[in-house]
């Protein structure tokens, strides 16, 4: 009190500036566009106009004619005026167009107007110079205002007017409490001013006044020196081993590229987070036989990938070998490029070099160890979840998106690392500003409690002892693109002049010499093992008392001791070392090798410790402790563990078909679905996420049965509380419902997928959803569920370009089954019948679960309604290997066979009895999968070439005699198309290319001529082509069926007008 009654007196003594208040009206008053077009623009006395009034002239035109925006004015105009199609108007065409725009020049005025456009005097005029002349300058980008006092997080605001409106009660007091803020500011600095406000909204708080906290803080160290914890280790020690481990993860890469293949690889990614990484491996990331769950889960940053195995190696977990074979797997002895339990399954556990994927991944894992814990299927209360992040991966919208998603959900299970060297593959991060301000805004605003580790101890002092806050506000006004520099160039006197002598503070550093600045400045707090172990110590308090997620923002060093790499631009593509950099990274980190050994790329340039070394003894105890070494992944036998349904119990609903019930194939896998959830302790591990469309995909009815998860409960009344299927949520919850994110949903059906390796608590994912949003939205998500060895189900409700008729162009999906044949690890399926779905089902939980393979299964599930027949005999191998026959050819003079798969087989089976009045029987075959089908053929092939042995596929069994073939399906020709080098005789291919549009189904399927009377004509087609009947008996069913070879497209014709 008695500080704020000084403030008071300060602040009435205070006069105004109006000079002051005039600088901050203009601040806020800059205009963010330019002039109007025209505006004060003088008429001359002159009869000849000059460019800029024939532009507003030729504007004025231009509307009265109607024409508005300036893009299409200037391309409309232009393609008319360039006649003769040469994309650039010389001047007769550029007069002439002019002309006929409504636009009188005389020859002088064509001439300079000509000039004004034609800005490279090239005497022909480009679109682009049309559009830019007709345009103008560019007007202002407002947010340029962001860049004022950035680096102090404030924002300007065009808002000012509001806040002088709302009501201020009593004006006089408030006024003064305004002037003694403008006193302390005057008198005391901006570091007090900020220390007051800070601590005036702490106090409100403790008082219950409740005020949202801001967004960023001063640049220092978020835990103060006084506070730290006490270092619990022989840090001289330590040092040592960070050393060794980041030589040797440094040489396996440079050496694995001078022993040529031009492998990669980078160095300077774990130069800079070591130090980070190995307090955490000696202190706290909790291996598999820690209590209370299966240890901590760490999302490694895929590019320091060499630091886990350089650790691996003095563990004794890798052999010389495998490090020398870095990026060289195809012969089995190597280690992979990054993070990839597909190919290293028994060590790598999150893939992570799909820039955002990981730090999403991690956050819908963390997310769900949450919801295996709440549903009792495993205790995961000691499981943690640390994601290591790259500065510049903070730009992928995936990082953003897993920030905000993990703050709502309050996940106090997940701590990010965010590895600030202020450097992206190609240069800055942010240059011109202060990334890891920008950062901690962005956390803290999303519900991140955020800890800031900039300053190593030494520079440290520095900023304790700035009790002015002059020091504070000149690091605040360095940008990191400076920062950068002064790093790289490694100079303390230049140090000394940017920082300190710009600002008037040469005093501050006056008992050190340029020696020991440089050494001070060059030891950020990513590279002290104190102020690390402080981080995380607070960041792990956090996780086990807190309410909420922590970031740690930590400033480090691209390159960190290799002073030819650090800071440099360049240093995300040093691959390799030359001698004097392998020397000075030596010496820096003081490795015991000879200058003649470090020429030779060999073994001998890798550092080896004895079993008994004390190095290698102190790393076992602190893993012994710890639970174990990680990374290691230890995936359980699922097929040992939990007892799968029968196909009676589960699978065997369709069967017996629909009894003339019609019913969609999307409501036979919700039936189906019902069942195997309802299956005992597997049903209990199925776990379903939909993303938003539950009613339709005929799910709504799920929700009071088995609940919606809900860690917090339903602390409210749903509006249809009243109702048999109202919306209950509940912790224990077996359905996720992930809202609309197909990419959130995703990396939950990732997380779930592999829990029976993460947590050895098996769940076996279903998600559904829009087909079109599968594959061609997530499958960068999907190829990642691969290399993660995931196991689960996908299913693409609604597939079909033609079957779901009404949504149009971004719905209608006629490809995903293409796309998925392009994942190994990916099985696409597309039935037709609900015994086929039931059948594939039950292999997929075979394959998976039974057999305890890394599959997934796609499969398509429609939305058209018919009757489904009964499973004729002998059929299961069929469907399973992707194709049988469903039914025989009644006798006839000639014969064709008929493929139809999913909602399609109706065509051909329509086709059957129109084909009967040609005198043509005609044989109807299901196909489940063309994918599988192609796969097996090659795979039978390679057999038959390496061996001599001839292996014959199934494809080739089924259908490689003469007969002739048509396919019909709802996806793209290139889908049944696939099999064609193994079908026999003449294979037509009919398929829904192109664009989907809105219409009823019998039009889109003649529009894309795969309704049944497509199917008869090219079926008389091919008998014509093979000499079996006259060429004028599919002429006359073209002209019966009204069958055109004329199809307008206006998705791909040129458009006219």
């Amino acid at each position: 009190l008695a500080a704020m009654k000084r403030s008071l007196q300060f602040g009435r003594m205070a006069s105004r500036s109006l000079a002051g208040g005039s600088v901050r009206h203009m601040a806020l008053n800059w205009r963010h566009g330019g002039t109007p077009s025209g505006v004060g623009v003088p008429r001359g006395n002159s009869s000849t106009r000059t460019p800029e009034q024939l532009l507003q002239d030729l504007r004025s035109e231009f509307q009265k004619q109607g024409i508005g925006g300036l893009s299409s004015l200037s391309a409309n105009w232009f393609a008319r005026a360039d006649a003769n199609v040469s994309k650039g108007l010389d001047k007769d065409e550029f007069r002439a167009g002019i002309t006929q725009a409504g636009l009188t020049l005389s020859d002088t005025e064509a001439e300079k107007f000509f000039a004004y456009f034609d800005a490279d005097n090239s005497g022909i005029v480009t679109y682009g110079e049309f559009a830019r002349g007709l345009r103008g300058e560019m007007p202002e980008f407002s947010a340029s205002l962001a860049f004022m006092h950035q680096y102090t997080g404030h924002f300007p605001t065009n808002q000012g007017r509001i806040r002088a409106a709302r009501p201020s009660f009593d004006v006089t007091e408030t006024q003064e409490w305004l002037e003694s803020l403008e006193a302390v500011l005057k008198h005391w600095g901006r570091k007090r001013t900020r220390f007051l406000l800070y601590e005036l909204m702490e106090e409100a708080g403790r008082l219950g006044v409740n005020i949202p906290q801001p967004v960023i803080t001063p640049f220092i160290n978020t835990i103060p020196s006084s506070t730290e914890s006490e270092y619990p280790a022989d840090l001289n020690l330590e040092r040592r081993i960070s050393n060794i481990i980041r030589w040797n993860a440094a040489v396996m890469v440079s050496d694995a590229n001078k022993r040529g293949g031009g492998v990669g690889g980078h160095i300077g990614t774990f130069a800079s987070i070591c130090d980070v990484f190995e307090v955490g491996m000696n202190h706290f990331f909790r291996g598999k036989d820690f209590g209370g769950g299966r240890g901590d889960q760490i999302w490694f940053q895929g590019h320091a990938a060499p630091g886990a195995y350089s650790r691996a190696f003095i563990e004794g977990r890798l052999t010389v070998e495998q490090i020398m074979n870095f990026r060289r797997e195809a012969a089995g002895k190597g280690v992979s490029s990054y993070p990839h339990p597909r190919l290293m399954p028994d060590f790598w556990e999150n893939p992570t070099v799909s820039m955002g994927l990981g730090p999403l991944g991690s956050v819908y894992q963390a997310r769900f160890f949450r919801y295996l814990h709440l549903r009792g299927l495993a205790d995961t209360s000691k499981s943690r979840v640390w994601t290591f992040i790259g500065d510049g991966e903070m730009d992928e919208p995936e990082s953003i998106t897993a920030i905000s998603v993990a703050g709502r959900e309050k996940l106090n299970n997940l701590i990010m690392v965010v590895n600030c060297n202020y450097q992206r593959l190609d240069g800055p991060v942010r240059g011109n500003s202060k990334v890891i301000q920008e950062f901690e805004g962005t956390f803290r605003g999303a519900g991140f409690d955020v800890i800031k580790l900039i300053w190593g101890g030494k520079f440290n002092e520095l900023i304790e002892a700035d009790v002015d806050g002059k020091l504070l506000e000149a690091l605040e006004q360095t940008p990191d693109g400076d920062c950068q520099r002064l790093h790289a160039k490694a100079d303390g006197a230049l140090v000394r002049k940017d920082i300190f002598e710009k600002h008037g503070l040469l005093d501050r550093v006056a008992h050190w010499s340029d020696i020991e600045l440089l050494e001070a400045f060059q030891m950020p707090g990513g590279h002290d093992h104190k102020k690390i172990y402080s981080a995380f110590k607070q960041a792990e308090e956090n996780s086990e008392l807190g309410g909420r997620p922590t970031v740690i923002l930590v400033k480090t060093l691209k390159g960190f001791s290799l002073q030819t790499f650090l800071g440099r631009n360049t240093v995300h593509q040093k691959k390799t070392m030359s001698d004097s950099d392998m020397k000075g990274f030596r010496d820096a980190l003081g490795i015991p090798l000879a200058d003649e050994q470090l020429k030779v790329p060999d073994a001998e340039n890798i550092i080896s410790l004895a079993k008994d070394s004390a190095e290698v003894k102190y790393i076992q105890q602190q893993r012994n402790k710890l639970g174990g070494f990680l990374p290691r992944r230890t995936p359980a036998k699922v097929s040992a563990l939990v007892e799968l349904p029968s196909h009676k119990d589960a699978y065997a609903i369709f069967d017996e078909g629909s009894k003339g019930r019609e019913i969609s194939t999307t409501m036979v896998f919700a039936q189906l679905l019902r069942k195997m959830m309802q299956s005992g302790e597997f049903g209990q591990r199925v776990t379903l996420m939909v993303t938003d469309e539950s009613r339709t995909f005929g799910l709504d009815a799920f929700f009071p049965v088995f609940k919606i998860h809900a860690p917090f409960g339903q602390n409210y009344t749903p509006v249809d509380a009243d109702q048999v299927m109202k919306y209950a949520e509940a912790p224990n919850g077996q359905i996720l419902q992930e809202g609309i994110s197909e990419g959130g949903a995703i990396m939950t059906w990732i997380a779930s997928a592999t829990s029976y390796a993460s947590q050895q608590a098996p769940t076996l994912p279903f998600l559904i959803y829009y087909s079109m949003f599968g594959f061609q939205r997530v499958g960068d998500s999907i190829w990642q569920a691969a290399d993660q060895r995931a196991r689960g189900f996908l299913i693409g409700a609604t597939y079909g370009r033609t079957t779901l008729n009404g949504e149009g162009l971004q719905h209608q999906d006629g490809h995903s089954l293409l796309i998925a044949l392009t994942n190994p690890a990916v099985k696409g399926w597309d039935p037709a019948f609900g015994y086929e779905m039931g059948l594939i089902l039950e292999r997929g939980v075979q394959e998976m679960w039974g057999e305890d393979k890394d599959v997934i299964y796609y499969i398509t599930a429609y939305n058209e309604n018919m009757a489904m027949p009964a499973k004729p005999a002998g059929v299961d191998e069929g469907i399973i290997r992707g194709c049988y026959k469903f039914q025989d050819a009644k006798p006839a003079k000639n014969k064709v066979r008929l493929l139809g798969s999913g909602a399609i087989i109706k065509q051909a089976l329509d086709a059957v009895d129109l084909l009967a009045e040609y005198g043509v029987g005609a044989e109807v075959w299901s196909v489940t999968s063309y994918g599988e089908l192609q796969r097996e053929a090659v795979a039978s092939d390679r057999v038959t070439r390496l061996t001599g042995k001839v292996e014959k596929s199934w494809v080739s069994q089924c259908l490689g005699d003469g007969s002739v073939t048509v396919a019909v399906s709802d996806n793209m020709t290139a889908y049944p198309s696939l099999i064609s080098p193994w079908v026999g005789g003449i294979y037509t291919v009919l398929g829904a290319d192109g664009f989907g549009r809105s219409d009823t189904r019998e039009a889109l399927r003649r529009f894309h001529e795969i309704d049944s009377a497509s199917v008869v004509v090219a079926a008389l087609d091919s008998l014509a082509t093979a000499g079996k009947i006259s060429s004028d008996v599919p002429a006359k069913a073209r002209t019966k069926f009204g069958l055109k070879p004329e199809r307008p497209d206006i998705c791909m014709d040129v458009y006219r007008e």
